[in-house]
């Protein structure tokens, strides 16, 4: 059975730090490209960023580029976003998905999913 597993959401004050972390079991994620996808109350899904099973590359939505970075810890068989300089429009919940997008917008590609981990960016 697969499952991918978001931890390290809460709530944080804008210009916070928070680390997401997705651990799978079930699959190996080297397999997959590994995304990040977040969702605000009455907006559509956003995909922030992808790590790419062929090469390790990544790619970031504009919105996030220069403040989260994306890693994959083979070992740990889990995926992680370092995300700095919160601000309050990133308040969403974010889930963890596998699959072969060809881009980081490429939401609906993604064959697996985790059941999101709520960030709250806040003062």
């Amino acid at each position: 059975q697969v499952q991918l597993v978001e931890s390290g959401g809460g709530l944080v004050q804008p210009g916070g730090s928070l680390r997401l972390s997705c651990a799978a079991s079930g699959l190996t994620l080297d397999y997959y490209v590994i995304g990040w996808v977040r969702q605000a109350p009455g907006k559509e899904r956003e995909g922030v960023s992808c790590v790419s099973n062929s090469d390790g590359s990544t790619e970031y939505a504009d919105a996030v580029k220069g403040r989260f970075t994306i890693s994959r810890d083979r070992d740990k068989n889990t995926v992680y976003l370092q995300m700095k300089s919160l601000k309050p429009e990133d308040t969403a919940v974010y889930y963890c998905a596998a699959g072969f997008p060809s881009r980081v917008e490429r939401t609906n590609d993604y064959n697996y999913w985790g059941q999101g981990t709520q960030v709250t960016v806040s003062s």
